[in-house]
């Protein structure tokens, strides 16, 4: 194989910048997912509200479905909620437990916050306090 002629330089150099162009083009025809879109899609998915759900943990999760290469079905399951069943499971699984994958492994979006505490009444996150010494010694209060 012999050296690029001036033709063949000069056809790649056309071609990259319009290469270039239609990803910018592609890209902005699929916008990432804001976090709002993403708090609404996961209370509908929880049947709960909104505004229950922690802004910074949905940022969080977002981020983390992002950097493993969701987004595009994410983006699919924000105009269709049935259209990703798997997605859907991950999703809610993250809220209740707080731990989501990131592009380095699992990681913890909230520990106290995670929605298995709401789930689990009957208890508390570790660590955190249920009220003064003894609380515990009385029937719990309905």
């Amino acid at each position: 194989m012999g050296q690029p002629t001036r033709r063949t330089l000069l056809l790649a150099g056309l071609g990259l910048p319009a290469m270039a162009g239609l990803s910018g083009v592609r890209a902005a025809a699929n916008p990432a997912p804001t976090v709002e879109a993403f708090r609404a899609l996961s209370a509908r998915l929880m049947q709960k509200s909104a505004s229950a759900l922690d802004a910074g943990v949905a940022e969080t999760l977002l981020s983390g479905l992002m950097q493993t290469g969701r987004g595009p079905a994410l983006t699919a399951l924000l105009r269709d909620p049935e259209s990703n069943a798997a997605l859907a499971g991950d999703i809610v699984t993250a809220w209740y437990s707080g731990v989501y994958r990131t592009a380095d492994g699992e990681a913890v979006a909230s520990f106290t916050d995670a929605l298995i505490w709401d789930a689990l009444d009957f208890t508390k996150p570790f660590a955190s306090c249920g009220g003064e010494t003894g609380y515990w010694a009385g029937p719990p209060q309905v």
